[in-house]
């Protein structure tokens, strides 16, 4: 199967409304914290959280929060603004990713945003012995292009301070390389990048999972959440596909097979 490449942006309709819908998320999620509580608990392991592009750690505070109040540890990734693969960001994210898994003993999970999403997997091609299992959030990596999105002429302003795709890690998502977990959380209403970018491929211990609301707003969406929860507590051997708890289901349709965004 081969990246997309033929798939537009999203509509400007759905980009337009992105901080609407991304405010009314959050409030969503201030009324959902008893339920959040509710989601199941890990063992407490090292996660680095990796935000989207243009983005800092402020982005990820909830998100961190959130699975800091489960009992992770949880790490920003302490590198500033994400302004794409500058050769100190790509050895920032090595270096701390090294570190956090020699200081704990155990691999480390990764959540990525959007870009985060793509430069973790870039990371576990490179790193995997340190990395237990990712989760990304709205990530395009089937785009072909660097980030196939409306995100696209801000991405290349700034290509003249980022390495040569040469040296780019291969993320190389079709081979199902990966040996870790890998779930993919995607929404259909994404108004950055178009979601059919943010599947994977069906295979073990590979999974896309649909939620509903914008891009802007994955960090704080409430169903979003419960499935980084779900998944940072699903144990790697033996691991089972997401399964939404039985109240919910109708926010997580069927997911969808990667075979869709061909």
């Amino acid at each position: 199967m081969e990246h997309v490449s033929l798939i537009g942006a999203p509509s400007r309709a759905l980009l337009y409304t992105e901080p609407t819908r991304a405010a009314v998320e959050f409030g969503t999620f201030l009324t959902t914290i008893p339920l959040l509580r509710r989601a199941p608990r890990g063992d407490g392991h090292t996660v680095l959280v990796l935000p989207g592009f243009l983005a800092d750690d402020h982005s990820t505070l909830v998100l961190r929060n959130y699975l800091g109040s489960l009992g992770y540890h949880t790490y920003g990734w302490g590198l500033g603004r994400n302004i794409g693969p500058t050769a100190d960001i790509l050895e920032g994210m090595r270096t701390l990713l090294v570190r956090l898994a020699t200081s704990s003993g155990l691999p480390v999970s990764l959540v990525g945003w959007s870009l985060g999403g793509i430069f973790a997997r870039g990371l576990a091609h490179e790193l995997p012995e340190h990395i237990r299992d990712i989760v990304t959030l709205g990530s395009p990596f089937r785009s072909n292009s660097p980030i196939g999105s409306h995100a696209t002429r801000s991405f290349e302003r700034l290509a003249h301070r980022h390495v040569p795709h040469s040296e780019l890690p291969a993320i190389d998502i079709d081979r199902g390389q990966l040996p870790m977990p890998v779930t993919a959380v995607y929404t259909k209403a994404d108004g950055v990048v178009a979601w059919q970018t943010c599947l994977q491929v069906d295979g073990v211990l590979r999974e896309n999972v649909e939620v509903p609301g914008s891009h802007c707003g994955l960090g704080h969406n409430p169903a979003a959440l419960w499935v980084v929860a779900d998944r940072l507590a699903q144990p790697v051997d033996p691991w089972t596909p997401f399964a939404p708890p039985s109240y919910a289901r109708h926010l997580y349709p069927s997911p969808a097979p990667g075979s869709m965004a061909a």
